[in-house]
């Protein structure tokens, strides 16, 4: 599968949480993007390193996201039902405008390589 893009403006970036005995990290920024009638808000997740990459932005930025869709099945016992779960995690991101009329700069973080976090997770402590 190949990665995607998505852009919009920054509306809320959330503190770094940390998950499981292995200190797991992930930090939620949310874009929000006008769809003529409504508002379209997309939430996606940096992790490990890239929760750090976050500081670089703002609320009222305009960023685009390199980002890759990751689905998990997370199933407490055999007894319990399964619960299916998607994320889109954050790659990479590009400074686009800040709002402030600051557009066209080109910081790019590179955030970490393929789907680490989940096996860095304690099964018991599902990291979403």
């Amino acid at each position: 599968m190949s990665d995607s893009k998505v852009s919009g403006v920054v509306h809320l970036i959330e503190d770094t949480k940390t998950y499981g005995n292995k200190g797991f990290r992930k930090r939620l920024v949310v874009l929000e993007q006008e769809k003529g009638s409504f508002t379209n808000y997309v939430p996606l997740e940096f992790v490990k390193d890239g929760c750090d990459a976050v500081d670089d932005i703002k609320v009222g930025d305009e960023i685009e996201v390199v980002y890759r869709l990751n689905g998990r099945r997370w199933q407490k016992d055999e007894h319990s039902e399964a619960k299916y779960f998607l994320n889109a995690e954050a790659l990479s991101f590009r400074l686009v405008g800040d709002g402030g009329g600051a557009g066209g700069t080109m910081t790019e973080k590179v955030s970490r390589s393929a789907n680490d976090a989940f096996d860095e997770a304690n099964e018991d402590d599902a990291p979403f």
